[in-house]
């Protein structure tokens, strides 16, 4: 099979061009409800004549000289004075109508915010390219009846390299944090403690608007709850990046992108949520004046709940040695408070020049309270149970700055125009991971005590050009160079203690350290071509050269080689026709191994399940073919992907039996060897009525992973596992008249494997509801998830030649929220031309 596969990979990238064209949803007529101001929905005769004569032109605000994005532009018919075409300008104000009829015509240009402009009287002839160059809309007083070519907003978009989940549409997700809104993207899955993978690949390369942030540092679980759910916008799924993003993440990106105010004048949004599980409370203000704009947000959110496990594990020690069998209970309590505030700066130097600046805190307080009680049988031996209460607390805080400088060239015609970029960022992260632990006799006696401190500190610094050009019309290069230094410090020790007396070092395991410094420097290639026949084709060459100078304490330096990666990436699109669109893409991808894989710290709060990283890993390296089709039929949209991954070098936990503690077992992450995945993913939107849509995703991937364990005597040997995982999601939402609108979700995620093992199946759901006022302002809500059970079990099970475990961990995740939100200022206003990023990204 992979002699196939590599084959069929040798084809593409010697014997294939490659590009995407858009292939979005034709969005359906917008609701009018009772308590919205009229608006004029625009719709568009199949019947109109149809010819070759083209108008183009830009969009911009009389004052700010600023372009109107996404402004409407209908063109009429002037003697009928009926609807003949309609589109909607891009992010930068451009608009282009192709097609059009030898005639007279009228064109409306419009946005919310602005004075309509009528333009009468265009003549058009037979083959004509008119430009109608820039046209002004000025700032309307009042909120203005509106003239829109698309309706409401669909919950999932499939744009041009990327699927995109509106976030702010979903109304069960109010109250909750990011993983609520990952949850119900389409192609992503989250399991009950938070992870995130993405076609069944956890190795994610996470940005936040298009930047990498020191926040998702560390636990990406943890992380991303940090980040509240009212914060967020969108969510981009980008599967086959081009050769202008990092190579970082072998299963992909996944892109949050957050909500900015750009109005006019100042603006605040209030939301808040109290609930069962947590409650939350943020604002998001904005003040906006000429060529200056402030954003400023900041978000609180306390977490406060119970957790249980039980852990059964059988280790053998020999054939003559009877095994241990290892009986553990634990039950908890966890308490945390976690902030994140941002400020951002835009200015427009001059008419194609801006510079945009942001500042970004995050603050995570995470303690858990333990009691654990084990228990050892070792063959008819009851040996005595033990008692250990253990606080754990997992703190961070992370500050990003960054500067973007853009400078835009006027284009012509009708192609794309000349770009350059200029960005730079710092990120810091610092992260404590300690515990202190007090062991217990049968009568709950303090016998002894055991405290790990565990220091770690990551910077990254970011230096990034990009520059874009047209070669001709249908045309576009880009290229562009980076340089990303990284420097990960961790100091741990374990000290021990009596009942009375003080702390001291515990001489079996002395104090650690590990200083890793990494350089990556990276410059890229990329091609663009669109021709008449609607097939689209993008081709990158992307090449990172990674150094590393690494030292681990008393050991002195570690030798790890240098290495150096050709990622290429290509892509292909057909537009069948008008609703039908396919691709076909192939990429390669970097995993590098991130700051918990490197921590040679023991995290040891369990001692009969320990944990370890290894500063010697390897970078994972993944290749991946994918093939989409989508079609829209009627009120139905259709998306169905097949893919094959193979990743090398797969960087996975490896678990052995403890040398030191009987019945004890230590995972260790290492790079196990190689990983075949073959899968599929469909997505459907039914738009029942203009109210009232459906959702649903399914997914089905076929695993084979292979590598070496150890058996009985230490001794390396070849070990395989393979199974199918399934999963699937549906998702409903109705608005009804007044402001009211309901949602509701049902998922389930089944089986996945591991090199020694695999986690069961499990269900989620949720119920949500809104009510909007009348005068916009604001809304409340009330949204709960699996209401109707306390929490349920997730139980994780692995076996090798040297122990079998079962690990049954208690998730209570029954919760109900009520949800607030209130705006307070302008509500009128434009939005303002987006900047780029520092992270080596795009920014849509």
């Amino acid at each position: 099979m992979w002699l196939k596969t590599t084959g069929f990979l040798f084809l593409l990238t010697t014997g294939i061009s490659l590009a995407q064209t858009p292939a979005g949803v034709p969005a359906q007529p917008a609701p009018t409800q009772s308590d919205q101001p009229p608006s004029t929905t625009i719709g568009i005769g199949e019947t109109s004549p149809k010819g070759n004569a083209k108008i183009s032109g830009y969009v911009v605000d009389s004052t700010l000289t600023k372009a109107v994005e996404y402004a409407n532009i209908a063109v009429y018919n002037i003697a009928t004075d009926k609807l003949v075409d309609g589109t909607v300008a891009d992010d930068k104000g451009k608009f282009t109508l192709t097609k059009l009829a030898p005639g007279t015509y009228k064109i409306l240009v419009s946005f919310l915010g602005y004075n309509a402009k009528p333009i009468n009287n265009v003549v058009l002839v037979k083959g004509q390219t008119k430009d109608m160059g820039v046209i002004r809309l000025s700032a309307s007083t009042r909120t203005l009846n509106e003239v829109t070519v698309a309706g409401t907003k669909a919950l999932v978009e499939d744009k041009v390299d990327r699927l995109v989940y509106n976030a702010d549409v979903d109304l069960a997700a109010k109250g909750g944090d990011a993983t609520d809104i990952l949850k119900k993207v389409p192609m992503l899955s989250v399991d009950l403690a938070g992870n995130v993978s993405l076609q069944g690949s956890s190795n994610v390369r996470v940005l936040i608007n298009n930047k990498p942030s020191s926040i998702l540092a560390g636990n990406l679980a943890d992380a991303l709850r940090q980040i509240p759910a009212d914060l967020i916008k969108t969510v981009e799924v980008i599967t086959s990046p081009s050769a202008k993003y990092d190579a970082e993440g072998s299963g992909g990106i996944i892109n949050i992108i957050t909500k900015k105010n750009t109005l006019q004048g100042l603006h605040l949004d209030v939301d808040g949520g109290v609930g069962n599980r947590a409650s939350t409370l943020g604002v998001n203000g904005s003040f906006r004046k000429g060529k200056l704009g402030v954003n400023l947000n900041g978000n609180g959110r306390g977490v406060y709940n119970k957790s249980a496990s039980d852990l059964n594990q059988t280790t053998f020690l020999g054939e003559s040695i009877a095994p241990v069998r290892t009986s553990q209970h634990s039950d908890g309590f966890d308490k945390g408070l976690f902030g994140q505030y941002a400020l951002g700066l835009d200015y427009d130097i001059a008419k194609n020049q801006s510079l945009t600046a942001g500042l970004r805190f995050g603050v995570r307080n995470l303690s858990r309270d333990q009691h654990l009680a084990t228990s050892l049988l070792n063959g008819n031996i009851v040996r005595a149970p033990s008692r250990r209460d253990v606080n754990s607390q997992d703190l961070s805080n992370s500050v990003d700055m960054n500067v973007d400088y853009l400078h835009t060239y006027p284009g012509t015609g009708d192609g794309p125009q000349r770009e350059l970029s200029l960005s730079t960022q710092y990120s810091q992260n610092h992260l404590t991971n300690n515990f202190d632990a007090n062991n217990l006799d049968t009568t709950n006696i303090l016998t002894s005590r055991q405290r790990n401190l565990n220091f770690n500190t990551s910077q990254e610094f970011i230096l990034q050009v990009d520059y874009q050009t047209p070669i001709s019309q249908t045309q576009q290069l880009e290229f562009g160079a980076k340089e990303t230094y990284r420097r990960v410090n961790s100091q741990y020790q374990y000290l021990l203690a009596g009942p009375t007396s003080d702390y001291v070092v515990d001489s079996q395991r002395p104090d650690g350290s590990l200083l890793y410094d990494q350089n990556i420097g990276a410059a890229y290639l990329s091609y663009t071509l669109t021709t008449r026949s609607k097939i689209s084709l993008k081709a990158g060459m992307r090449y990172e050269y990674t150094s590393i100078q690494a030292s681990a304490g008393n050991q002195g330096p570690i030798s790890i080689p240098n290495y150096g990666k050709l990622v290429p990436s290509i892509n292909l699109s057909k537009k069948l026709n008008e609703t039908t669109t396919i691709k076909l893409a192939y990429n390669r991808r970097i995993q590098r191994p991130n700051v918990q894989d490197l921590n040679p710290n023991f995290n040891a709060a369990n001692p009969y399940n320990v944990s370890i990283g290894n500063p010697y890993l390897k970078p994972e390296i993944a290749d991946r073919i994918e093939f989409g089709y989508s079609t829209y039929v009627k009120k139905t949209y259709l998306n169905l992907t097949l893919y094959t991954r193979l990743n090398r070098d797969d960087i996975q936990s490896i678990s052995q039996r403890s040398d030191t503690l009987i019945g004890a077992v230590v995972s260790r992450r290492s790079n196990i060897g190689k990983e075949y995945n073959y899968g599929t993913n469909l997505f459907a939107t039914v738009n029942i009525t203009p109210r009232w849509s459906v959702n649903t995703n399914l997914d089905i991937m076929y695993r084979y992973i292979s590598g070496v364990s150890l058996d009985v005597s230490g001794l390396s040997i070849p070990l395989s596992n393979t199974g199918v995982r399934w999963g699937g999601r549906f998702d409903t939402q109705v608005q009804f008249n007044k402001g009211w609108a309901i949602q509701a979700n049902l998922g389930y995620r089944g089986k996945d494997i591991a090199l020694q093992g695999y986690r069961i199946g499990f269900a989620q759901y949720s119920l949500g509801a809104r009510k909007s006022f009348t005068n916009k302002r604001g809304s409340l809500g009330l949204a709960a998830e699996n209401f109707l059970t306390n929490g349920m079990g997730f139980t994780s099970v692995l076996n090798s030649a040297q122990f079998n475990q079962d690990f049954r961990q208690y998730i209570y995740n029954s919760s109900i929220r009520l949800t607030f939100s209130y705006k307070i200022g302008n509500l009128n206003g434009a939005k303002v031309k987006k900047g780029k990023s520092a992270g080596g990204d795009e920014e849509n």
